[in-house]
């Protein structure tokens, strides 16, 4: 179905025309978001940010999210009720992880971004990108922080996902635009050509590259 992630960034921006010249900016997921994302904030000539988000797992159940830390210039914490009224996890537990994934974040924001402040979502067309959803698991923690810093519209943008997990994701954004929703689904990478991984020097060229065009406008 597509080439690459710039192929896949390519066609989607064709998709979401009809914000260029709003007040929006895009949120990609990396590592793998960015190339998509990179692709369709310069067609739309808007503001290129990441979207980190990082997950809370279940004492000794790691791979069991409890919730997931949302990145922005407020960070949301997003909490699986369900999940948490089985764990019961002790006193504490959670503010400790809390600081963690947060430590991390800011991490990993300065190996991609250096010094540079999130971009403002609140009142704006947040448009939320990765390279395809698999369980949306970690897309539906994402919406819902990104929710809580009040932009205007909230956008969901996917070059590739399954159906039933786009259905779920429906209620969590105010517009969902997927390009192919193939079933069987079997796994994102199935779906692109070339889908090698996306490398922490490409992520820091790429938000490079659209700070600077951003500058030229």
């Amino acid at each position: 179905m597509f080439r690459d992630r710039y192929h896949a960034g390519h066609r989607l921006a064709g998709a979401l025309r009809h914000l260029r010249g709003t007040d929006s900016v895009v949120l990609a997921l990396p590592r793998g978001g960015v190339p998509v994302g990179f692709e369709v904030a310069k067609a739309l000539s808007v503001p290129l940010d990441l979207l980190l988000v990082r997950k809370i797992g279940v004492p000794a159940h790691e791979e069991l999210a409890l919730g997931a830390v949302v990145d922005g210039t407020n960070p949301q914490l997003v909490l699986n009720e369900e999940v948490m009224a089985a764990a019961r996890p002790p006193a504490g537990y959670i503010e400790t992880a809390l600081r963690k994934a947060l430590a991390e974040i800011e991490r990993r924001r300065r190996l991609y971004l250096a010094d540079a402040e999130p971009v403002e979502i609140a009142g704006r067309a947040a448009v939320v990108i990765d390279d395809g959803i698999a369980t949306g698991a970690t897309m539906k923690a994402a919406l819902r922080g990104v929710r809580r810093n009040q932009p205007y519209r909230l956008v969901l943008a996917v070059p590739v996902a399954p159906g039933a997990s786009v259905d779920e994701l429906r209620s969590e954004c105010d517009e969902a635009v997927v390009l192919e929703t193939p079933e069987p689904f079997y796994a994102v990478g199935s779906h692109y050509a070339d889908f090698n991984q996306t490398t922490d020097e490409e992520v820091v060229a790429l938000l490079a590259k659209a700070r600077a065009w951003r500058r030229s406008t």
